[in-house]
């Protein structure tokens, strides 16, 4: 079956209609999916059909099959996990790149996206307050983010032991320390187990989770040789930041690479009222972060960037023959982990041209604004919140670890919000991350009332 112009366009047009239909829909959706895998799989499974089916009717099966099992993570009361939603201009030049399709890998094949991701990199550095002549690479996701700028870290202490790792591998190099904070994300211990650098050295952190800076200074005066230290900007239970005034010289005065772990709080860089969380950041060596999270840039994309553009293209670098290499600036593909590469700065140019610096401002300020008034409301409920409300991250507790976990139980039945349970400093905690766009005081309101039910209908069900 071949597709003729006309074909294309009613298909692309047909899932225009579904996906506005979604999109209309998310505001008053139920939070969670209707229903889990195992009953989709009739649906989605059997056997593969011997011939072609007409690509409408594909478009039109798979939304009916994939509906039910659509969790709402773009409701503006979706407060589970620090992913953020997606502008609607963010969302239109996604389904641009990808009609457009374009490998992005070499700067001078797709000019088009290499001049969208050097404007996005430089506004990005001047909204950020962060080096001007550091480099950016567009990656998948914060995953990544962290992967790029480790590794960077990782070339950039080896050549100066003089070991060439690209050239020689680990194997007889000497051996990186790295050191990170007792509540450092989990991406980092990965990120260090790609890079064949094994788990870090723990420093204590204090009760909010932010690393102890004196204890960093002793654990850096207790080695020596290549030394990396994680830091992070946003704690994923308290939102907390690192004392990056403190921790930053004292790493480098122990010739550290500083690498600086800000998936969602990077951003407080970038508005008035919370750039003081991040005081002394900009003298790290490599940071990461994620667009889809804070800055509500569509899946997936992430941010690595690097000081030392040396460094980073020493460690994601490669040239071959057959490529049509830059003559100047580098391949998008020198500053990440990938070959291939969709058109991901095109969602990043439209949603930053759309916002401006004012609406970036405003948009960082509003997420932590809510935040403090759901903390507000969770106290006024009789809730517990165990952290200060520092940016975006709200942990509370509702009773005792059984208490918490009903009343996340009861959440989730109701459908009108989602928090997700965790356990922080020994106690188990419904954590609110609020991060998406959409959110503002009349979801913040209805998110609190969707507490109350929840609070007391765990309340009567003890009774019983």
């Amino acid at each position: 079956m071949t597709d003729t112009p006309t074909s294309a366009r009613d298909l692309l047009l047909a899932a225009a209609e579904h996906a506005c239909d979604y999109l209309d829909s998310v505001p008053e959706r139920p939070v969670p999916a209707r229903t889990g895998t195992d009953d989709l799989l009739p649906a989605f499974g059997g056997p593969l059909p011997d011939g072609p089916t007409d690509p409408r009717d594909v478009v039109d099966a798979l939304v009916a099959a994939a509906e039910p099992g659509l969790a709402t993570l773009g409701s503006p009361r979706f407060f589970g996990f620090v992913i953020g939603g997606a502008y609607p201009v963010g969302i239109a030049a996604d389904w641009l790149a990808t009609a457009w399709d374009q490998n992005v890998g070499l700067r001078d094949v797709t000019p088009a996206h290499s001049a969208a991701r050097e404007a996005v990199q430089a506004w990005v550095l001047d909204l950020l307050g962060l080096p001007p002549t550091a480099t950016v690479g567009t990656v998948t996701g914060g995953m990544m983010a962290n992967f790029t700028g480790l590794a960077a870290g990782r070339h950039a202490v080896l050549a100066r032991a003089g070991w060439d790792v690209e050239a020689r591998g680990l194997q007889g190099a000497p051996r990186v320390r790295v050191l990170a904070g007792e509540e450092r994300h989990s991406t980092i211990d990965l990120a260090l187990r790609y890079l064949g650098l094994g788990a870090p050295t723990t420093v204590p952190a204090d009760e909010q989770g932010r690393i102890h800076p004196d204890a960093l200074a002793d654990a850096l005066a207790a080695g020596d040789g290549p030394t990396i230290v994680a830091l992070q900007a946003g704690d994923i239970h308290s939102g907390a930041f690192d004392d990056f005034t403190r921790t930053v010289p004292v790493a480098h005065q122990h010739g550290a690479w500083v690498h600086i772990d800000g998936a969602f709080g990077l951003w407080a860089g970038a508005a008035a009222e919370t750039r003081h969380l991040v005081d002394g950041y900009a003298a790290a060596d490599s940071w990461a972060t994620d667009a889809h999270k804070t800055l509500n840039v569509p899946y997936d994309s992430g941010l690595a960037i690097v000081a030392d553009p040396l460094a980073h293209r020493g460690a994601m670098g490669v040239t071959a023959p057959y490529l049509m290499h830059s003559a100047s600036l580098p391949d998008p593909l020198e500053l990440t982990p990938e070959f291939s590469q969709r058109g991901r700065a095109f969602a990043l140019w439209a949603t930053l041209r759309s916002l401006g610096r004012g609406g970036v401002d405003e948009l960082v300020s509003r997420l932590h604004r809510c935040a403090a008034s759901l903390a507000d409301g969770v106290r006024q409920l009789g809730g517990e919140v165990l952290n200060d409300v520092v940016f975006t991250q709200v942990s509370t507790a509702w009773g005792d670890d059984a208490a918490t976990l009903a009343v996340e139980r009861a959440l989730m039945a109701d459908g009108e919000t989602w928090m997700t349970g965790s356990t922080w400093r020994g106690r188990q905690v419904l954590r609110i991350a609020v991060s998406n766009w959409a959110t503002d005081d009349v979801q913040v309101e209805r998110t609190l009332r969707a507490l109350a039910r929840a609070r007391d209908a765990t309340a009567s069900s003890a009774l019983r």
